[in-house]
């Protein structure tokens, strides 16, 4: 059975919550979430855990946006690692990365998909 067909969408914030070409934290079921809004670009919204598994901190919303080779990352404001926002996969340590979730827009609220 596709994973995508059993997920429950969970209301995090208003569309217009989000700061366009940023990151705010969010909080869900006690899991700090990031969440970084490029309203131009064909995916527009990103959701990864804000806690940096380098420095242990929760950061990852105040990270600065960009893209490596067209894929949009964040780079950790603490050490600098790159992340690729859509698998939370870290560029310059393959052994660490983001835990990512599937994440809406549905009617001006942001949603994120959870199995439970």
């Amino acid at each position: 059975m596709n994973a995508k067909l059993d997920l429950k969408w969970k209301q995090l914030c208003a569309l217009d919550d989000l700061v366009p070409h940023s990151g705010v934290a969010a909080l869900i079921d006690g899991q700090q979430i990031a969440l970084f809004y490029l309203p131009d670009q064909p995916r527009p919204l990103y959701a990864v855990s804000n806690h940096d598994p380098v420095s242990g901190a929760n950061v990852i919303a105040r990270g600065l946006i960009g893209d490596l080779k067209g894929e949009p990352m964040v780079a950790s404001p603490l050490y600098k690692q790159h992340y690729r926002l859509q698998d939370g996969a870290c560029l310059e340590q393959p052994e660490v990365g983001l835990t990512t979730w599937p994440v809406r827009i549905n009617d001006k609220t942001v949603e994120i998909g959870s199995m439970d």
